[in-house]
């Protein structure tokens, strides 16, 4: 059987716990092999908001997920200049990982979105699925989405993950208005914030 590799991208400023579980639920309930948390550098729809080092975040993420062995860092949209497409990133992992199945991760709202995309209908074609993120009764256009992007239903498998209000905006708020977030984030992350005077005013 062809290795099925999850594709889990963000900024993660920081990784949180509920990344960790977004990706185990979704690693168990698509059955993939392996996850690839890719990091963003500099996400297009973020440019007005300053972001961390991504020094500190690529540290921060390979401490949160260092003791799960199916996670694995993916350095393929740091190690080439942006601007940074998904599609262009499907396509050079599958150039990476011959015969593998891909699956990015996202969630509802991007899938809703999606037509919004840069080339999505050959973005759908380079993955073998698309895996959604579907928070508890969230509803979905597929409907609609079919009609512009033929063939998506039959791409899309949803994860159900628990809901979860924890958002890095928020942590980065909290630390910075000195409140505590010692259970939103994994231990080896909260040490590292605190020893590099992250999100600091």
């Amino acid at each position: 059987m062809p290795t099925r590799i999850g594709l889990f991208g963000g900024t993660f400023d920081p990784p949180h716990l509920g990344h960790l579980i977004l990706a185990s639920e979704a690693q168990l309930q698509l059955q993939l092999d392996r996850m690839l948390w890719i990091l963003t550098p500099e996400p297009p729809h973020k440019q007005d908001q300053p972001i961390t080092a991504t020094e500190h975040r690529l540290a921060m993420v390979q401490l949160a997920i260092a003791d799960n062995p199916a996670f694995e860092l993916s350095r393929v949209e740091l190690d080439r200049p942006g601007p940074h497409y998904t599609v262009d990133t499907i396509k050079l992992l599958a150039e990476q990982n011959l015969n593998a199945e891909l699956v990015p991760i996202i969630g509802g709202d991007s899938l809703n979105d999606l037509p919004k995309w840069h080339k999505p209908k050959e973005l759908l074609y380079a993955c073998h699925w698309v895996g959604v993120m579907r928070r508890p009764h969230e509803e979905s256009r597929l409907d609609d989405l079919e009609r512009e992007l033929p063939g998506i239903r039959s791409k899309v498998h949803y994860v159900d993950a628990p809901l979860l209000e924890i958002a890095s905006r928020e942590i980065r708020s909290r630390i910075a208005e000195g409140k505590s977030v010692r259970y939103y984030l994994p231990s080896t992350v909260y040490d590292y914030i605190n020893k590099h005077h992250l999100y600091h005013l």
